[in-house]
């Protein structure tokens, strides 16, 4: 999957429709409602839960998109620095304990 590509053409799309691209406190709330969404297609069991996981990546897209984050690239840099992280259990948690 090419994460850059994808996201330009969820942009694309956005612009063609007229959907928000300026205003990023509204594409937060529209995210969050975007997971409300997912969750409650997990909970209830429903058919479209993967359309819902979708939908929240296409607004996470956008949003990176808003403001101007290379959304691969930091994802890339997380997973490797989650990958140093050193982790204790304490009381049935996972806590991390350094780097």
């Amino acid at each position: 999957m090419d994460l850059k590509k994808i996201q330009e053409e969820i942009w694309q799309n956005k612009i063609e429709k007229e959907f928000n691209t300026t205003d990023v406190s509204k594409e937060f709330c529209l995210l969050y409602t975007e997971l409300g969404e997912a969750y409650d297609a997990y909970r209830k069991k429903k058919d479209d839960l993967g359309e819902e996981l979708a939908d929240v990546t296409i607004f996470l897209l956008s949003l990176a998109k808003m403001l101007d984050v290379d959304l691969e690239k930091e994802v890339i840099n997380k997973v490797a620095k989650n990958k140093k992280r050193v982790y204790k259990k304490l009381d049935g948690f996972n806590v991390r304990v350094g780097e």
